[in-house]
């Protein structure tokens, strides 16, 4: 940097920039100066304030509990069950009623299994022979039922067999009935009851309607004219996710089930009210694939009356609910709707950038503007020895 550069930045760090105000007259930099405040301003107060609702300080910290009940009794008549009557002890897991529970209604039934040894299923890979060197003894079948003993069983003139295993015999089976069990399960109804409370503002509500009628929930059902009546019966909630009943009954599946609570509390408590969601959260494919469905197994264990150990396994097929609940709230505070005006008024200083830009760069005299917008002013004396204020005048009209 020579002395010359040196020296214009030493005389730089002494000049002051002060702003000055032209008033074009020009109509089209005008209008669209006008039009960028109306848009700013209808943000502001639409957007932000309207539909956002700014000037509100929000809590989405919710607390929140559910309850369960499932009400309903099916009648079934199987060869391995005999005549049955179902009912909630039978069909619903967990049986205490959490915001998570499971309705049976497909089963496939392997009674009176008792320990002993018997041959591994066919259908279990891992478990085919074709002589007993090939069923090391005390080594499990990893995807089968049991520890083989040693023997290959095979039967009357068949050169391949299965394993001979140590399990609960004999072996579960692998039919799935072609329809559900529990058909009958469309008509039962869930009662979903949640209690919720936003921290910030103290505020708790229910789902429920608050009666001392005791007849009433043991009458309505949840719809337009019992908003809070939160009883629904399970084949509507499985028909809103457009799923058919019967369908996910054969073969089980899981349903969301989603409340949303938005309250303003600047209204009335009676203005915040739950809204209900339903939905298929687990994957559908085409056809019959091994990814589609929900299921376990589970069994009852009992003795004979010699102590001998028995019991029932039960292949469980069902539907699984999961009830979600979301929620916010807002409340005037003077905080947030002083952040959101001074953002507003920020904003419409965009507007004189832009409209600056759109003056001195691209209009025909932009050259005119920029000349008259920028103007370097150095500190004159008149003759008396004072300075010439009319020289800083800091407001001028410019005619286009």
């Amino acid at each position: 940097m020579g002395q010359a550069g040196c020296k214009g930045l030493y005389q730089s760090l002494f000049d002051y920039k002060t702003e000055k105000y032209v008033i074009a007259k020009n109509k089209k930099v005008g209008l669209l100066y006008r039009l960028l405040q109306v848009s700013i301003l209808t943000y502001l107060v639409v957007w932000v304030f309207l539909v956002k609702k700014g000037y509100q300080e929000v809590d989405t910290s919710l607390q929140s509990g559910i309850i369960t009940k499932v009400k309903g009794v099916a009648f079934t008549n199987t060869s391995e069950l005999g005549e049955r009557l179902w009912d909630v002890a039978d069909f619903v897991i967990p049986p205490q009623g959490e915001n998570v529970f499971f309705v049976i209604t497909n089963l496939i039934v392997t009674p009176n299994q008792r320990q002993e040894t018997c041959a591994e299923s066919e259908s279990i890979s891992d478990a085919l022979c074709y002589e007993d060197s090939d069923c090391p003894p005390g080594k499990p079948v990893m995807t089968g039922n049991g520890v083989r003993t040693g023997r290959c069983v095979r039967a009357e003139n068949l050169t391949r067999g299965t394993c001979e295993i140590f399990a609960w015999c004999p072996v579960e089976k692998k039919s799935r009935p072609e329809k559900p069990l529990l058909g009958e399960a469309e008509d039962f109804t869930v009662y979903i009851k949640n209690f919720i409370r936003f921290p910030k503002f103290n505020f708790s509500k229910t789902n429920v309607l608050d009666t001392k009628d005791k007849a009433y929930l043991k009458s309505c059902q949840f719809g337009p004219k019992n908003p809070y009546c939160p009883i629904f019966r399970l084949g509507s909630v499985v028909r809103l996710t457009g799923t058919n009943f019967q369908e996910i009954a054969l073969q089980g599946g899981v349903i969301g089930i989603q409340i949303e609570w938005d309250c303003d509390l600047d209204k009335a408590p009676s203005e915040c009210n739950p809204r209900y969601y339903f939905s298929r959260l687990d994957s559908r494919f085409p056809g019959s694939s091994v990814s589609s469905g929900y299921n376990f197994r589970f069994a009852k264990y009992y003795r004979d009356g010699a102590g001998v150990e028995f019991r029932t396994l039960m292949k469980a097929y069902g539907i699984r609910f999961d009830v979600m609940v979301n929620g916010r709230a807002g409340k005037f505070s003077i905080i947030p709707t002083v952040i959101n005006v001074g953002s507003g008024v920020a904003l419409m200083g965009v507007g004189s950038f832009l409209c600056d830009l759109v003056l001195i760069y691209f209009i025909k005299k932009s050259n005119f503007y920029r000349n008259k917008k920028y103007e370097e002013v150095r500190s004159g004396h008149s003759a008396n020895g004072k300075v010439n204020v009319e020289q800083l005048q800091s407001l001028q009209t410019v005619e286009a």
